[in-house]
């Protein structure tokens, strides 16, 4: 097989969202799969927030939790009952933001979700580094943070070039595991500081010391919290593999869905509040500062510290894997994310159907940001935290207009503008993500436009029905060879008398000749794909089809094409040439699926029939 053969052996469109009974799995094995995302933020969320807020790190994680369980927790809670085949929020503004607006809201929020896979591969893996890198145990000459980062990500394009299939069983295995092990560190942690109390003492004294008003800690915790906010990801990993969860209906995947997320919500919950108070109470500061112990691996240092390197080893291969595993778990959200609008949009290109060269595409992305941020956890928090924020700020105003005109509408309000400060005080104070961001959107919304363009002439109809009316009437035509004026909808004052015998003089057509008219109502431009209805009807003595359809050359092929199958002839089609400059009917074409209809109808017909012999005939004049 050649090198294309086998990058593109899997190009295919994209299945639906909802898979079948035998591919579904208990929820709290579901909860598992997200869970190696949300969960390993432990490895390195304790040690980001003592970096954003020192001694108030407790405080501003306390913040950050009351933020998931009454902000994030209920916004996602609607998103699944609203997207139950795992559409997420991204659909529910497509949904509330029809034609190009809703589709460039769909291109925004895919530059933030890509920035936030992206550094979620790329941050798992530095941090997975840390780990590895950090550990005792390992010899001096593998201790480079950076080579042990690209090495990762190496190993996890290759999985994926070889082919991923999901294994939920893997992820239970690893959640159960490290979850596990972060309970007998975190329990050890919190008996250590029962036996020295004055610990708690000093903490305290130091707090006040520095921040006198109990208020001025509440306000500057605040402010401090959004630097803390990637603790947030996970809730749209958590609505997008919806599919995957068990239930004998729609109803009861929701509910399960919801289990989910309350579930997985309340672990982290509790999980955050543990590990901030025993690495700010416990952890020197400077360990936590670049090159530090604890620096990126705060769970890790205590594990060390308290249980010995051998418990602590253990700990650091547990971190690794779960850790490398949310990098498999991003990159399997990119491959299903993109194919999932791009191609449907009519923008991205047809090998983006196929895995393999996403794979190869993303790569090169996650090994250029990590060259970017020299493989530092620290310095990738900002963005990673502006992409989740910006998909949980996405959902928040989806749910709130959703439920604009109930009660409902003033609590997700407040929620929807508290994540809306948090995003952008974090764009602010870390600008980096949204540089980042920025670079993926237009790179997404760049490639979308060529792509539109190139794939515009492709033939578009997935389907053409016609209705038994239509049929009898083609059936009518002495010869079996059909002809087809081309004509603008709802053109009042229209003389089809006139149309008929300028048509006939123009193109040497005898009385005889059977002239079918064919009116295309255009319908929302920015779909690229439809199943076209013919009908029909008369006007005088005249023979009228008519359809709707996002674009008119394509739906006028698609007909002919038809027409050829039905009769078993060559049809004909008759156009006027269309006024004005050649470059703005082609924007109007890609656009809004109108323009110099004559040549495209041409081209459209080019591409799609390979034989000229059956290629239908377009007469212009």
């Amino acid at each position: 097989m050649s090198l294309k053969g086998w990058l593109l052996s899997d190009l295919h469109l994209p299945e639906a969202a909802h898979t079948g009974e035998e591919a579904q799995h208990p929820w709290w094995a579901v909860m598992c799969l997200t869970g190696v995302d949300y969960f390993s933020t432990l490895g390195y969320q304790p040690g980001i927030a003592f970096l954003a807020a020192g001694l108030l790190s407790p405080v501003a994680t306390l913040v950050l939790v009351l933020v998931t369980l009454f902000g994030a927790l209920p916004v996602y809670r609607r998103v699944a009952e609203a997207s139950p085949n795992g559409q997420g929020s991204i659909a529910m503004l497509e949904r509330l933001f029809p034609r190009w607006k809703g589709k460039s809201f769909v291109l925004i929020l895919l530059g933030f979700a890509t920035t936030d896979f992206v550094i979620t591969m790329t941050l798992s893996a530095a941090d997975a580094a840390t780990h590895f890198v950090k550990n005792p145990l390992t010899p001096a000459w593998t201790h480079n943070q950076m080579g042990v980062t690209l090495i990762l990500l190496a190993m996890l394009c290759a999985v994926f070039l070889k082919g991923f299939t999901e294994a939920i069983n893997t992820a239970v295995v690893l959640v159960f595991a490290y979850l596990g092990l972060n309970a007998v560190v975190t329990f050890e942690a919190v008996w250590h500081l029962a036996q020295h109390p004055h610990l708690i003492a000093d903490w305290q004294h130091n707090i006040f010391k520095a921040h006198s008003n109990p208020l001025a800690i509440v306000g500057i915790s605040l402010i401090l919290f959004p630097k803390l906010a990637l603790g947030l990801s996970g809730f749209e990993t958590g609505v997008a593999v919806m599919p995957l969860v068990k239930g004998k209906n729609t109803e009861e995947r929701i509910r399960h869905t919801r289990h989910l997320l309350v579930t997985a919500a309340i672990i982290m919950s509790i999980f955050l509040m543990a590990t901030s108070i025993t690495s700010a109470l416990l952890i020197p500061a400077k360990a936590f500062q670049e090159g530090g112990d604890a620096n990126g691996r705060a769970m890790a240092y205590l594990a060390h510290l308290y249980l010995g390197n051998v418990f602590g080893t253990v700990y650091d291969i547990s971190t690794i894997l779960i850790l490398a595993f949310a990098g498999a778990s991003a990159m399997a959200g990119l491959l299903n994310l993109i194919p999932r609008y791009l191609p449907r949009f009519g923008m991205a290109p047809e090998w983006a159907l196929a895995s393999r060269p996403l794979v190869l595409v993303f790569f090169v992305v996650a090994v250029t940001v990590t060259k970017l941020f020299h493989a530092d956890v620290d310095a990738q928090g900002g963005a990673y935290a502006t992409g989740v924020l910006v998909l949980i700020t996405s959902a928040s105003l989806a749910v709130a207009i959703s439920v604009w005109k109930q009660w409902l509408r003033w609590p997700y309000l407040l929620v929807f503008l508290l994540f809306v400060y948090t995003t952008v005080l974090n764009m602010g104070e870390r600008p980096e993500g949204i540089k980042i961001a920025s670079f993926f959107i237009m790179a997404i919304v760049v490639v979308s436009l060529i792509s539109r363009a190139i794939r515009s002439t492709e033939l578009r109809i997935t389907g053409v029905t016609l209705s038994a009316e239509a049929v009898d009437m083609i059936c009518d035509d002495p010869d079996g060879v059909i002809r087809i004026v081309a004509k603008k909808p709802h053109y009042d004052g229209y003389d089809w008398d006139e149309a008929d015998a300028r048509t006939r003089l123009l193109h040497n057509l005898s009385e005889d000749e059977c002239l079918f008219f064919f009116e295309v109502e255009r319908t929302d431009a920015s779909e690229f794909q439809d199943n076209l209805a013919v009908e029909v009807r008369r006007e005088g003595r005249h023979r009228v089809l008519f359809a709707r359809s996002p674009a008119v050359p394509n739906s006028i092929a698609a007909l002919l094409i038809q027409l050829e199958r039905h009769t078993g002839h060559v049809p004909h089609a008759y156009f006027s040439w269309t006024e004005g400059n050649p470059v703005l009917n082609i924007i109007r074409y890609v656009f809004f699926g109108e323009g110099d209809t004559a040549p495209i109808t041409h081209e459209v017909l080019r591409r799609a029939i390979e034989d000229p012999k059956r290629r239908p005939i377009v007469h212009v004049s």
